[in-house]
């Protein structure tokens, strides 16, 4: 049986990882604290994923690694991101393993329209998006096998996303909701399963190996309308949205360091935001979930 190294048991390891073992295949799942989804198949491993000695070694036989590993906090990305990034290029030459990246939209930077395919060029100007393009080069430029595949902002069952970090606690209390963005531009939101299994479909097929494909979503919507979908679905009236003025989190940056990683990246949600994955779809026949079955399971 061959076996699957999974980096991070965040919202996508958990779910790669999970998908693995529900179809027979047999999983290492390393984070600092051994976490992860428990089943007969899963072996969870308490070790530093930074550490490329150490990960090569928990890599012996592996037929692919999945890095997902991402810090929740902006201000640690420069830090934290590339030994992870090193440590699983070097794992997967080793190994001769396929290695197969959680991307994000980061990487292109503001699009005319707003509008991104898997042939976007890369032209970030952020440090984040920057870091982003900087990683996926290290690992095509390292001689091995791997695809980077790319979603846009999470939604679905144990995603870190905009429900639990904003809606929630306002759906659960019936106070106004802050938001930084415009309410009524269309964005792109990815269902956290649907990335998951593209990183499993994708691994598996040479057809993927050498370049970036996208994640098939659900149609775009707007903050106001996924609002009313979540209210929806919790059964509770729709919570009042109240849009923070642009400036505001720029201002706040000058003496918050969060502030300022977040308002670096604050042109995905004041100008349409719309991910295209018609090739990806085509080419492996992939498809999204439906919006509403995310949220219906994110908000139960």
């Amino acid at each position: 049986m061959a076996l699957h190294v999974v980096i991070g048991a965040g919202s996508i390891g958990t779910n790669v990882a999970r998908l693995l073992a529900e179809r027979g295949e047999s999983v290492r799942i390393v984070t600092r604290g051994g976490s992860g989804p428990e089943h007969p198949l899963v072996d969870r491993v308490a070790a530093d994923a930074s550490d490329p000695v150490r990960l090569t070694e928990l890599s012996r036989g592996a037929q692919a690694i999945y890095h997902c590993a991402n810090p929740p906090s902006y201000t640690t990305w420069e830090r934290l991101l590339p030994p992870l990034q090193t440590a699983a290029v070097a794992a997967a030459g080793a190994n001769d393993a396929v290695l197969a990246l959680t991307g994000s939209m980061y990487a292109y930077g503001p699009q005319p329209g707003g509008r991104m395919d898997e042939h976007t060029p890369m032209a970030a100007t952020g440090r984040k998006g920057r870091l982003r393009r900087r990683m996926w080069e290290q690992a095509l430029a390292a001689g091995i096998r791997t695809v980077e595949v790319r979603g846009s902002d999470y939604v679905g069952k144990g995603a870190n996303g905009i429900y639990p970090l904003l809606l929630q606690p306002a759906l659960a209390k019936g106070r106004a909701a802050w938001i930084t963005g415009h309410l009524d531009v269309p964005h792109t939101f990815t269902v956290n399963v649907d990335m998951a299994q593209a990183l499993v479909a994708l691994a598996r097929d040479e057809r993927a190996w050498g370049r970036a494909w996208h994640v098939p979503s659900p149609p775009a919507v707007t903050i106001r309308e996924l609002a009313r979908r979540y209210a929806a679905a919790a059964g509770v009236p729709p919570v009042r949205l109240i849009s923070l003025p642009r400036f505001a989190m720029r201002a706040a940056g000058l003496v918050v360091p969060m502030a300022r990683e977040v308002a670096e990246m604050d042109y995905q949600w004041y100008a349409p935001f719309h991910v295209d994955a018609a090739e990806t779809a085509g080419t492996f026949g992939l498809t999204a979930t439906d919006l509403d079955t995310a949220v219906r399971d994110e908000v139960s």
